[in-house]
């Protein structure tokens, strides 16, 4: 693969509902994008789902380049982007860990019969993140919207595992999120830069257990957030951080697999830092796909991405790493032959 092409691989960008379908052609086909994820609430049943993924995959169907990983937000209660006549309404994660293990992996394994049926190989869940019961809905990003499973990181661990079972029994690739937890704050990184410091989670965090078994279960992507950890590396967003990110993930917790962002594209919390570097940060600290909820940073991104490469063999060399990642995981999933 040439620069631009491995650069490509690392970007996942978001198709609006309210877009034309055709909207990401030339980025797919020029910037060689690695994935697209769908966001803003397609309500409308499969119909319209299958055909804009069928459109996605026929701009790279033939050209040799390795297919697209499609993704959702399919996790329950108000995060399910894909409504409608052929999808299943999916309860709360507070809900779901009340059906028991076998329950929710059997029920798992209906939803991602769903979402393959329309062309989805990703699946942007399950939040593995704990809310502390004292805390509870003051927790803007998953309290006050019942996201979380349990207040008690083993309860956690076990639906987790369960989600992610029935994700592979129906054919869809599972994303723990979001590392290394976000039910300690009260701001939401989507919306604010405000209440966004963990000064609790540590290295050695209870925690992070929901985490370490998910990986151990399965998981095929780990989204990592854009939180602060005050106790892990003070001031820097985890996204961003080496220490969250390569020696807490990849080195304790032995995680070699895809490391994909939270969305750095619109969200508030990471406003601060130019668009380019949002990427090269983040391939910096050892993760691997940029996911941007804005089409517009792409190039910019892409462009961060390819120039450093020139520069740098170092960091070169780390984009080598990540495409193959990516590429061994699209292999995994049968959307890239090897050879």
């Amino acid at each position: 693969m040439s620069a631009s092409e491995q650069a490509g691989q690392l970007l996942m960008v978001g198709l609006d509902v309210n877009a034309r379908r055709s909207s990401l052609d030339d980025l797919v086909r020029d910037r060689h994008l690695g994935g697209v994820v769908l966001l803003g609430g397609w309500f409308g049943g499969a119909e319209p789902v299958r055909s804009t993924t069928k459109h996605l995959n026929s701009l790279v169907d033939g050209s040799g380049a390795p297919r697209l990983l499609l993704a959702a937000d399919q996790e329950g209660g108000n995060v399910q982007q894909l409504r409608g006549e052929g999808f299943t309404r999916i309860p709360t994660g507070r809900a779901q860990a009340a059906l028991g293990t076998d329950v929710l992996t059997r029920r798992a394994a209906s939803w991602a019969t769903e979402l393959r049926a329309v062309g989805i190989n990703v699946n942007l869940a399950p939040v593995a993140d704990t809310v502390p019961a004292d805390v509870g809905r003051d927790n803007d990003p998953i309290g006050q919207w019942d996201r979380q499973y349990a207040s008690d990181p083993d309860a956690v661990s076990r639906a987790v595992g369960a989600f992610i079972d029935g994700m592979h029994r129906g054919g869809v690739a599972a994303t723990i999120k979001h590392f290394p937890g976000i039910g300690r704050i009260t701001g939401n990184t989507d919306l604010t830069a405000d209440g966004i410091t963990d000064r609790t989670t540590t290295a050695t965090d209870p925690y992070l257990r929901p985490f370490e078994s998910g990986i151990a279960d399965g998981a095929d992507l780990v989204m990592v957030g854009s939180a602060i950890y005050s106790r892990i590396e003070p001031g820097v967003h985890a996204t961003f951080s080496k220490r969250i990110v390569t020696d807490l993930l990849r080195t304790r917790l032995g995680y070699d697999g895809v490391v994909i962002t939270d969305d750095v594209g619109a969200a508030k919390a990471v406003s601060g830092t130019p668009v380019g570097a949002r990427a090269t940060r983040f391939v910096d600290a050892g993760g691997d796909i940029v996911l941007t909820a804005r089409p517009d940073t792409a190039p910019t991104m892409h462009r961060a991405l390819t120039r450093r490469m020139a520069d740098s063999g170092a960091f070169a060399a780390k984009v080598r790493q990540s495409a193959t990642r990516v590429l061994q995981l699209k292999v995994e999933r049968g959307l890239a032959s090897c050879t």
